[in-house]
């Protein structure tokens, strides 16, 4: 199981002092520019913990707000030192990286920076005298800069400025410079002559350049360690140039194979050379590549004796020469990495688990288009086998989540892939911290990516975890995620079903005060527009009927709610249901169920005394739809109203007397051994109906309720009963001369007498929805599979269990 070790202090401070920048470590100047506080001096250890944690919270944590003048802080070496910093995305500019320009940077990242332009070249001569590591992947604007085209007037009138290919700058003075990484630079910079002044690079990666001479890398055969060639076309030049590195402990010439222009293939002769030359390699990656020629053994040879790393064992022929295993071997898209014999310790492919994972690991900084395609595997294993490497591939695929936030396939794949790596079959090697960081990944994609299926898969990931308990701590945020999904505005149904589903459960087992506060989000009238836009298409399906359902939970105990329902139309939108779809047993439920909370709250009760409300309840109290739940809830609304007396009956008709009568009936026909579709937390608003003469029905439809429930389920009530002070109350109703003897019969329940031992009562009232229904579709960018959840109706909502079943699209 993942450990659950609490945070470092040093993380803890770190992202307190980030998230409070100007109470701790710095002060507003006009309101707007952070400047350190001038009694600070911090060393680079916590200025660079700083600094890649901001980076990190910016890119990952969609609560967290950038400032502008984040970087004005590290300003002035003499306060505060940084050596190593990681910046990546659009958070980056050129006047971020101006703000440190005095600061001695040894390690330099920046990665997808495409804000930054041809000023920021020359902000890195700064840094020349000290850099060893700099990484400019995927900063395609940097060797850019704005012009006044002059007089290319209809170019202005598209864009006011042109940009103008910087083509003078070398690295020139960067003497120190040892690791380059330049993958995916724009096509047209010359490479040759910018890398020239580089005396004794050992490591550089050109992926995604195109270069048809590359001989100029002969200049560090006697330097040169690592080089990686992603996706460069490559020729029998560049291999010729390659052996010729004989200091290569590292080469990378794997390519996408789904890119069509590529011309090279690899063969075993190739091969042979790069283990014949290259005797100091350690890693190796050619993924992609069309192996031209058969290097494999034969298919007899192979089967023969245990999997073996040995070199001498090979399946893969040229292979066999090599002095010892390689640490890595990136076959990821190529036929060899099914092989049984591969001569390395780590493998990239596609062949089985720990290959998919170690390809998730080997690219996802740098190659989504790879990773996506790795995720999509790992999501065909988790779900149709077992995941043997769970919080390995957890973490994994949550790394590539929050490093790819705006990437469609990876978010598609990503999501889909954590649906089946959280349920139930995980959840014991899972720890709190764990599933914590899938919540909030899974929020951040809701946030960033507003693309159907992502939101699909988000909302069912979500459905694994114990609702309201593990959500509580982003419980807000959930929230407003799931309503503005819910705008009916939207016509994507399979996710409105879903996230009303989650609604459901997240305000059926909380306190009063997350109702209200879920309410005043706009809950209440987010449901209403949900069913008012189904009644205009006179359709009554999932989403009706669980829009209903939440309302019911939401206005539990919560008279702000309540007044809320009724004051945006509410009753008209019940008797309208009740017209359009009068064969709706659970809908009658559920909707009856609601306006009993409604009628709890004394103050509001007035405005269900009207002669067609009471004529609709009166009517209901015959319903046998869902056992006897549509008249009882029928039955509980009249019994608030009747405990008002006569002076509050407002209407003609009908008649109390006539109503009471029906209610009576009612009771009477009722099975006291009836088991329930429903799940009580207190019984106040039921005990508050006994000690009184004015109404006895509504005493008796209390004690009815209370016999019924200790009865039938004694180990959950009696001691609800108990606690909440019923015992003396009902003792009250037997002495009392207005009641009713049968009322006084059923004061006297026998469970309650055999059962008055203390025992946690029931804490909150349960979701209503029906069992077994299919709620949607879990999707990777190849397959689609759809979800049924288990039943939401349990004591408590916890693993909401899944039953899969094929399904093509």
């Amino acid at each position: 199981m993942a450990s659950d070790t609490p945070e470092s202090l040093m993380t803890l401070c770190t992202d307190f002092c980030l998230r409070n920048l100007d109470g701790t470590l710095g002060y507003l100047l006009d309101k707007e520019t952070l400047r350190l506080h001038p009694d600070i001096f911090l060393p680079s250890e916590i200025c660079d913990r700083l600094v890649n944690e901001y980076v990190e919270l910016v890119n990952t944590a969609c609560t967290f707000e950038p400032h502008e003048s984040f970087f004005s802080l590290f300003s002035d070496p003499r306060s505060t030192r940084l050596t190593r910093i990681h910046l990546r995305e659009d958070l980056v500019q050129d006047q971020d990286l101006e703000a440190i320009r005095k600061q001695d940077l040894v390690e330099l990242y920046l990665t997808n920076c495409e804000k930054l332009s041809a000023k920021s070249l020359q902000t890195l001569r700064s840094f020349s005298h000290t850099l060893v590591s700099l990484s400019l992947f995927g900063c395609a604007n940097i060797f850019y800069e704005e012009e006044n085209p002059g007089g290319c007037e209809d170019e202005c009138l598209v864009n006011p400025t042109c940009q103008v290919l910087v083509k003078d700058f070398t690295f020139e003075g960067f003497s120190r410079l040892r690791f380059l990484n330049l993958g995916r630079m724009i096509d047209g910079v010359p490479v040759e002559s910018l890398l020239r002044p580089l005396n004794s690079l050992a490591a550089l990666d050109l992926s995604g350049i195109q270069t048809s001479d590359a001989a100029f890398l002969t200049q560090w055969k006697d330097s040169l360690v690592s080089l990686v060639l992603y996706n460069m076309d490559l020729s029998d030049d560049h291999i010729r140039v390659i052996v010729q590195l004989h200091k290569l402990r590292h080469l990378d010439i794997s390519r996408d194979r789904l890119s069509s222009y590529y011309k090279f293939k690899l063969t075993r002769k190739v091969l042979s050379l790069f283990v014949q030359k290259l005797g100091n390699l350690m890693s190796l990656d050619i993924s992609g590549h069309m192996i031209l020629e058969n290097c494999s053994i034969s298919k007899m040879d192979e089967e023969a004796g245990q999997t073996s790393i040995e070199p001498s064992k090979s399946s893969i022929m040229p292979f066999r020469a090599l002095k010892r295993p390689l640490q890595f071997l990136g076959l990821f898209e190529t036929s060899l990495c099914r092989l049984t014999h591969i001569p390395a310790y780590k493998v990239s492919g596609d062949k089985n688990e720990e290959q998919v994972l170690n390809a998730i690991e080997a690219y996802t900084e740098h190659r989504p288009e790879i990773t996506s395609r790795a995720i999509n595997l790992l999501f065909d294993i988790a779900r149709i086998e077992r995941c043997n490497q769970l919080l390995r591939a957890l973490k994994l695929v949550i790394t590539a989540l929050k490093c790819h936030k705006y990437d469609k396939n990876i978010q598609v794949t990503g999501s889909a892939a954590l649906f089946y790596l959280t349920n139930s079959e995980y959840r014991s090697e899972q720890s709190v911290k764990l599933r914590r960081q899938v919540i909030q990944v899974v929020l951040n994609g809701m946030e960033s990516y507003q693309e159907v299926t992502v939101q699909r898969n988000c909302c069912l990931t979500l459905c694994n975890f114990s609702i309201p308990e593990e959500l509580e701590f982003q419980y807000r945020r959930v929230n407003e995620l799931l309503l503005s999904i819910l705008n009916p505005t939207r016509q994507d149904e399979s996710i409105q079903r879903i996230a009303v589903h989650l609604c459901n459960a997240l305000v059926c087992q909380v306190d009063n005060d997350h109702k209200e506060a879920v309410g005043k989000m706009g809950f209440v009238v987010t449901m209403l527009k949900l069913i008012q836009k189904k009644l205009l298409d006179k359709i009554c399906d999932q989403v009706m009927e669980f829009s209903w359902s939440a309302l019911w939970n939401i206005t539990d105990e919560t008279p702000d709610n309540c007044e809320m329902f009724l004051n945006f139309n509410g009753m008209k939108l019940f008797l309208d249901c009740l017209k359009e779809f009068p064969e709706k047993q659970e809908l009658h439920r559920n909707m009856l169920g609601l306006l009993g909370n409604v009628a709890e709250v004394k103050e509001l009760r007035p405005q269900l005394m009207t002669s067609q409300f009471i004529s609709v309840f009166s009517n209901l109290l015959e319903s046998k739809a869902d056992g006897i739940e549509v008249s009882y809830n029928a039955c509980g609304v009249l019994s608030h109203i009747m405990f008002d007396g006569p002076e509050a009956w407002g209407v003609c008709e009908p008649q109390r007397e006539e109503v009471e009568e029906r209610m009576w009936a009612a009771i009477q026909s009722w099975d006291i051994n009836s088991r329930r579709n429903i799940n009580y937390r207190s019984f106040e608003p039921i005990l508050r109906l006994l000690p009184q003469g004015i109404s006895p029905v509504s005493q008796h439809w209390a004690t009815w309720a209370l016999y019924n429930l200790v009865s039938v389920y004694p180990d959950k009530y009696c001691p609800l009963l108990v606690r909440e002070g019923g015992m003396p109350l009902l003792r009250d109703v037997i002495k009392m001369a207005t009641a009713r003897q049968e009322t006084k019969e059923m004061a006297r329940p026998p469970p309650v007498r055999e059962a008055l031992r203390l025992a946690p009562a029931p804490q909150r009232t349960d979701v209503k929805v029906a069992d077994g229904r299919s709620v949607g579709v879990i999707a990777g960018p190849e397959t689609s599979v759809p979800i049924v959840l288990s039943s939401w109706a349990q004591e408590r909502l916890k693993d909401a269990t899944c039953r899969k079943e094929p399904c093509w699209q």
